[in-house]
């Protein structure tokens, strides 16, 4: 049974890696007509086309979507996207041309592998040949492929992110699922409160640090080479949603960040969730909020689970 991104009947999904750059990118394709929303929050986004997909902007659908390592050089991925998707005749008619809109979000991976190799046009584009209605893959690949998680007292007390999805079935036809790139300065907690991730102890015992105690201590800021982090992700229902609608889901989705990343939100994170909705399904936004953050909360702690050094 499919418990990832693509449990949404017509999104696809791929990702393209360099394994020996430790970075990647992940383009998620959507069908006809879906309506597309964003919340981000944190002081250090990375991100393109977000005010298009606000209220009160003219766009109301969006084609595809592009999460990527690489810093801001990133971003370039979505330039790959819109290529693929005008060749299949897809995007914002104007006039005589196609405009798709792909907006694009990005974490920081530049310390992991070689900085001088960042994922590009080319490698969105390839990550568009290689999307699939199948299960999305889980760990450190894709746009999670040079992520890390707990970088407070440093990279080499950090554990190793990745991308981790999640999907549930509320009944009725209607469903909702996540897709998240984990890239946490702060730790991922497990639903009982222990920590799946994070800060792991100088001792090299495999025990783990909380952030909140390290600041009880008096350490008020991250180390030097800690600074850059974000949580990037997508949650997606087949319900119909208005543009305000899909951008309540992906207010709401920030509820279960925070469930599943302590401390999260920071000045040193980026956190950008973009919302899809199909359009399939008659469903209240109440019931769709709700269940945003139940899904979220797990596909972040996926991530945590899958990642692998």
């Amino acid at each position: 049974m499919n418990q990832t991104l693509t449990a949404i009947e017509g999104i696809r999904a791929g990702h393209a890696q360099d394994f020996e750059a430790m970075t990647g990118c992940t383009v998620i394709l959507c069908p006809p007509n879906t309506v597309g929303g964003v919340d981000q929050r944190g002081g250090a986004p990375g991100t393109r086309e977000t005010d298009l997909l606000r209220p009160m902007h003219m766009v109301q659908h969006v084609h595809g979507l592009a999460l990527a390592g690489g810093s801001a050089y990133g971003l370039a991925t979505a330039d790959g996207v819109m290529r693929y998707l005008e060749e299949q005749g897809i995007g914002y008619a104007v006039g005589e041309t196609l405009v798709p809109i792909v907006p694009a979000a990005i974490l920081f991976d530049l310390d992991v592998g070689s900085s001088q190799r960042r994922p590009d046009a080319a490698m969105g584009y390839a990550a568009c040949q290689q999307a699939s209605a199948a299960p999305v893959p889980a760990g450190s690949v894709g746009a999670g492929t040079g992520a890390t998680i707990g970088k407070f007292m440093g990279a080499g007390q950090s554990s190793k992110g990745g991308i981790g999805g999640a999907a549930l079935d509320l009944g009725g036809g209607l469903k909702i699922a996540a897709l998240f790139a984990v890239n946490a300065l702060g730790n991922v907690m497990a639903e009982d409160g222990s920590i799946l991730a994070g800060v792991r102890s100088p001792m090299g015992d495999g025990t783990f640090i909380n952030p909140l105690d390290l600041l009880k201590m008096g350490r008020g800021a991250p180390a030097s080479d800690a600074l850059e982090n974000t949580v990037i992700g997508v949650v997606a229902t087949n319900a119909k949603l208005t543009k305000e609608e899909a951008n309540q889901m992906a207010q709401a989705a920030h509820d279960g960040l925070a469930r599943a990343v302590l401390p999260a939100h920071t000045p040193f994170d980026g956190d950008t969730i973009f919302a899809l909705a199909t359009g399939a399904v008659e469903a209240d936004i109440f019931t769709v909020s709700a269940f945003a953050a139940e899904v979220t909360a797990a596909a972040i702690r996926n991530a945590a689970r899958a990642a692998a050094p």
